[in-house]
């Protein structure tokens, strides 16, 4: 995997004994989007039928192009163009099959204890990995989450290394949101590896308060829940709030939070989980030195550190850990104590099947 960017040259900042540290350290990955962290290598693999069918498609051209972009590298004005990136990928994971191959060669990435990279450690000690189930002339919603919990289910046996988060999505139609939880729930209760839901998405998208009952059933069930919520400075307060109100576990980004917003959240002990590379690659944060993970850490409050999406972002979980140590304005400059325990923070807001 090719780290690139801000993760890059925080890891060239480290000492030997610093990524060593770094690599060694038990690690949580509780913010990974399945189809953002496909690699590119698979990724060309399950587009060739696509690039080379003897009558090209206006789909096989956007899936080219999307690719060619990926490959070379994304350069992003706002986080609204992020989102432009992914039908192509959605179209190449639109069956069973290539779904499982993506999603095997994604836990790899995270899990393996490959002698090649990372040291020899894996990227991560335990993932959840989140992905919102689509239906495709190939297969129903319960179909595609089922297809990831079998290769999650395969990889890790023992059942202490890997989950699966059921995203909905905030452009989801009512009807759509409970399937798709009704899904979550079926699954859990079948002892399968699903142990929580996301909402995510266009950050400006939905009427929240449809979401509401649909969380609600998800944590009666016993699953967690974690909401990307303030992700801009144009969410408003009061939606913000209602989502608050669901009582999640923990919060996706929470960039621009109030004080208001804060304090509920410190008194709530909600998880925040913290992607340092895509924060700064959207243009959410201007500087490391601004970023709201300070914040956090200066009132002792849980965060967790994650790669949000790998493939375009250029990171890995030991590049998000590198800007944590790395010397400023590279990286924050903390101490390996310091590392260390948010580190046992992710660690500690896991959401565990039972």
């Amino acid at each position: 995997m090719s780290v690139a960017g801000y993760a890059a040259e925080a890891l060239s900042a480290l000492t030997p004994s610093q990524l060593a540290f770094i690599q060694q350290l038990p690690k949580a990955e509780l913010h990974a989007h399945l189809n953002g962290c496909i690699p590119i290598s698979t990724l060309q693999h399950l587009a060739k039928d696509h690039l080379y069918s003897a009558t090209p498609s206006s789909t096989s051209q956007a899936v080219k192009e999307s690719l060619e972009r990926l490959t070379s590298g994304v350069t992003l004005n706002e986080i609204h163009e992020f989102f432009s990136l992914f039908p192509a990928i959605y179209e190449l994971t639109a069956t069973p099959e290539s779904l499982a191959v993506a999603t095997r060669d994604v836990l790899d990435l995270f899990l393996s204890a490959n002698p090649d990279r990372n040291g020899g450690y894996p990227q991560a000690s335990y993932l959840e990995l989140r992905s919102t189930p689509k239906e495709t002339p190939r297969m129903s919603r319960l179909e595609y989450i089922e297809t990831v919990c079998n290769e999650v289910e395969r990889y890790d046996r023992e059942g202490d290394r890997a989950a699966v988060i059921v995203s909905l999505d905030r452009r989801m139609t009512d009807e759509v949101a409970r399937e798709v939880v009704e899904c979550a729930i079926k699954l859990k209760k079948a002892g399968r590896r699903v142990v929580g839901v996301d909402l995510c998405g266009d950050p400006l998208a939905g009427d929240m308060d449809s979401f509401a009952k649909h969380f609600q059933a998800a944590k009666e069930a016993g699953l967690g829940v974690t909401l990307h919520i303030a992700e801009t400075p144009d969410n408003p307060v009061p939606e913000t709030l209602r989502l608050l109100s669901f009582k999640p576990d923990r919060l996706g980004h929470a960039t621009f939070l109030g004080s208001e917003e804060k304090n509920f959240v410190h008194n709530s002990r909600m998880c925040v989980e913290i992607c340092l590379s895509s924060n700064l690659l959207c243009k959410t944060v201007k500087s490391l030195d601004e970023h709201h993970i300070r914040h956090y850490l200066k009132h002792d409050h849980p965060v967790v550190v994650c790669t949000d999406d790998t493939l375009p972002f250029k990171n890995s979980l030991v590049g998000e850990y590198a800007l944590l140590m790395a010397p400023a304005p590279i990286g924050l400059g903390l101490s390996e104590q310091e590392v260390e325990r948010i580190a046992k923070m992710g660690m500690d807001s896991r959401f565990r099947s039972s």
